[in-house]
């Protein structure tokens, strides 16, 4: 895998409370490593009216987005299209694991939003034994093989496609009511998900009463759940627990917006990513202390 320098803080999510937390970074004088998607949070881009961000007035959901993007641009902030399968503590530094690269940093900040599926039966159960999060990084492991893609956002397509290119076959069902773009290769199954289950050393996709036979599962929703994303973190059901400086209970990895609880608003996640950084940017500085 390839190694990245280290930076002082990277912020995972594109939401209000990821762009907040990066500004504020920036503006600590601190590096910073931002990463998710460049059409920002979906729930914002899809969003047809805001009517209390400060300043902008009955704003639609697009425009604040675009604005989210100028702001990031001007500021010098380069958004990292990579998805990150798993936080790992390494002691004075987090190792994040982003497809077949391992990105470093002094310090995290969880800005993933909520997951706002419930995992499928079966699906924590056989995590690591044949069902994974991310495409880009498991793909090796079934060379050949037939995998099963239950995607719950037309985003996920394009991990669909790059797994057609490994596999032999792969099998893709689309949680989501709009059209598909995938290669003719990549057979596409209209059927709700209802259960993941294992069989004879395979993996088993269950939809109704129709069940399909596979290596391998990769279940890919926009925000995973904050458990599984860092081992060891104090997660309060699809929440993660945090104090008023946004920590949370592993030292160095800080949580805001969605993720730390209701109420979901634009405002109160871009003030709480501010937030988040400034502890961030406090701890990293005190690392840097002990470092010399």
């Amino acid at each position: 895998m390839e190694t990245a320098k280290r930076v002082d803080i990277a912020i995972i999510g594109t939401g209000p409370a990821g762009v907040s937390a990066a500004l504020t970074a920036v503006n600590r004088n601190k590096t910073v490593l931002l990463l998710g998607s460049r059409e920002m949070s979906e729930k914002v881009a899809k969003a047809h009216e805001i009517r209390n961000y400060p300043g902008l007035p009955s704003i639609k959901g697009a425009d604040l987005a675009e604005a989210f993007r100028k702001h990031l641009d001007e500021a010098g902030v380069t958004i990292e299209e990579k998805r990150v399968g798993t936080v790992y503590a390494m002691g004075d530094y987090f190792a994040l694991q982003a497809g077949e690269e391992m990105l470093e940093a002094r310090t995290v900040i969880l800005a993933t939003g909520v997951v706002q599926a419930n995992p499928l039966p079966g699906e924590k159960e056989l995590l690591g034994r044949g069902v994974s999060y991310c495409a880009t990084c498991d793909a090796p492991l079934y060379r050949g093989k037939t995998a099963a893609v239950i995607g719950y956002s037309p985003r996920e397509e394009a991990e669909a496609a790059f797994l057609q290119e490994v596999c032999e076959k792969v099998l893709y069902f689309p949680m989501y009511k709009e059209e598909t773009d995938l290669p003719a290769e990549v057979e596409v199954i209209r059927e709700k998900v209802t259960g993941i289950e294992e069989a004879d050393g395979k993996r088993v996709v269950r939809a109704g009463e129709n069940t399909w036979t596979v290596d391998g599962v990769f279940v890919l929703r926009e925000a995973v759940a904050p458990d599984q994303l860092v081992p060891g973190l104090e997660a309060d059901g699809a929440h993660v627990r945090v104090n008023r400086k946004m920590e949370t209970s592993l030292p160095g990895v800080f949580a805001c917006g969605d993720l730390t609880g209701t109420p979901y608003q634009y405002v109160k996640a871009a003030g709480e990513g501010n937030v988040a950084a400034i502890s961030a940017a406090m701890y990293a500085d005190k690392l840097r202390r002990e470092e010399k």
